[in-house]
């Protein structure tokens, strides 16, 4: 059985198994990215906030599904504020106003389907 690594850099992930939380860390008062998939069709791409960090209202022309993979977020949608854990999921609908804040430190995966 093969061994799960952790990646750093250019490493490729495809074809291996990888710790989603490991791929990404916290940094002091900043919200930090990685792409993971960049396609034409859509992305995939890693968050880690700092506790009270954020993005401010926003709108986006795709759905997107946040994933919380580690933490506490606050993500308000439409004026409707959802408290989303360790675990779960929330589909943020295309065009819609959206927020998000980090209630703890928090990390998300975020894909967006662009069709």
């Amino acid at each position: 059985m093969g061994q799960n690594k952790t990646f750093t850099g250019s490493d490729t992930f495809i074809g291996q198994v990888a710790v989603v939380a490991d791929l990404i860390d916290y940094q002091s008062g900043s919200v930090v990215s990685r792409t993971i998939i960049d396609k034409k069709t859509g992305t995939v791409t890693l968050f880690a906030f700092d506790e009270g960090q954020g993005l401010s209202e926003h709108t986006a022309p795709f759905d997107a599904l946040v994933c919380v993979i580690e933490g506490e977020a606050e993500i308000t949608i439409a004026g409707n504020p959802l408290c989303v854990r360790e675990g779960e999921m929330v589909i943020v609908p295309a065009n819609e106003p959206h927020a998000l804040k980090a209630v703890k430190k928090f990390k998300m995966v975020l894909t967006m389907i662009r069709s």
